[in-house]
């Protein structure tokens, strides 16, 4: 078993009814904490935040392990950069994103 680590994809081993969340959901491990927890963002097929919440190592299992460490330490500071605007601006950058992603993809 992997130790979670920042964007990981973990899944649930337990159910957390007070997330209104049950075993197997996954989420996306968003922020690692000094005291071994792990801030997870859990959405549903639509990309809607169904819960964000900090869980101890022991009820996640990691099922993706994010890229490579340079991609890693780009994604961190993205993310700094984006939790300090506006929603307005954040949503301009993750359009901007998607468009990179569809170019590349084309």
């Amino acid at each position: 078993m992997y130790k979670p680590d920042l964007f990981d994809v973990v899944e649930l081993k337990i159910d957390l009814p007070e997330f209104n969340l049950n075993r197997g959901a996954q989420g996306t491990i968003l922020e690692c904490y000094p005291d071994g927890e792990y801030e997870v963002e859990f959405v549903d097929e639509d990309g809607q935040t169904l819960a964000l919440c900090a869980v101890p190592p022991e009820k996640i299992a990691v099922v993706y392990r994010a890229q490579s460490k340079q991609k890693k330490q780009i994604l961190q500071q993205l993310l700094s950069v984006v939790n300090t605007l506006d929603d307005e601006r954040a949503k301009e950058v993750l359009n901007y994103a998607d468009t990179l992603r569809q170019h590349q993809a084309a």
